[in-house]
């Protein structure tokens, strides 16, 4: 199943936000979305996953989703959005309790989410015993149960230290590349970008319009091994070079507002 973006432009009020902004995520593949603060990229996000409506153009699905996909588009957030109330194994359940599945099947699906994320000892316990980058695994865990096609992830690392960061990248290699699903990644971090992503997609500061979209040009197996570390640093930095001043300003802007 592909997801495309076609000539999405989006308003607030007076304010432009995006304009005419299109790219496809084939099936499988993992498109990252960076660009200044303010270009529009969580915009962006709810509109491919149909929380906003654009004030033209449109995201639309193509194709057939997996056979087992309840939901073929699924977000994960930065802030996790955990019920506090409910145990690790209830919160990766609740997305199903709404479905026609049964019991049975829906703790087959919790089952597999909690085993592909490495959750399946914390499955009792409550999400203020967890430490942050445990959090986030629940939310991409709750993620994994519907089976999505898609998954539309808006910053899901920026909350946590670097150490954790680095291991739920590590996490996020693993998940990208072994269950099929494609992905929007949507960050502010170049080196996320680089190491996730098949293609970047590099947007202007606001309205959002694509720069350029960049290919890179290995595996995410390959991009973890020591050789690549200089290619990849290259990379990022044929980026920032591509939205720099833009960053630089809109930085500023921020600071006067």
């Amino acid at each position: 199943m592909d997801l495309i973006a076609s000539h999405i432009s989006h308003r607030f009020g007076d304010l432009a936000v995006l304009d005419d902004v299109s790219f496809t995520v084939g099936a499988g593949e993992v498109v990252a979305v960076v660009g200044p603060s303010g270009c529009g990229k969580s915009t962006l996000l709810s509109i491919l996953g149909g929380l906003l409506q654009p004030t033209s153009g449109a995201p639309e699905l193509r194709g057939t989703p997996p056979a087992d996909s309840l939901n073929p588009l699924t977000f994960v957030f930065q802030d996790f959005a955990l019920l506090p109330w409910a145990t690790v194994e209830e919160n990766v359940e609740f997305p199903l309790l709404h479905t026609q599945l049964t019991a049975t099947q829906r703790r087959a699906l919790v089952e597999d989410a909690l085993r592909r994320t490495s959750l399946t000892d914390f499955r009792q316990t409550y999400p203020k015993q967890l430490s942050g980058g445990m959090r986030q695994r629940v939310g991409i865990s709750r993620a994994l149960a519907v089976r999505p096609a898609i998954l539309l992830m808006d910053e899901p690392l920026s909350a946590l230290d670097s150490q954790t960061r680095e291991l739920l990248m590590e996490d996020f290699v693993r998940l990208l590349s072994d269950g099929g699903m494609g992905a929007v990644y949507v960050t502010h971090n170049l080196e996320e970008a680089a190491r996730l992503a098949d293609r970047i997609v590099v947007l202007s500061r606001r309205p959002g319009r694509i720069r350029e979209v960049v290919t890179v040009p290995m595996t995410r197996t390959e991009r973890g091994e020591t050789a690549a570390r200089e290619r990849l640093l290259a990379l990022q930095t044929q980026i920032w070079s591509l939205i720099r001043n833009e960053a630089i300003d809109a930085e500023r802007e921020v600071q006067h507002a």
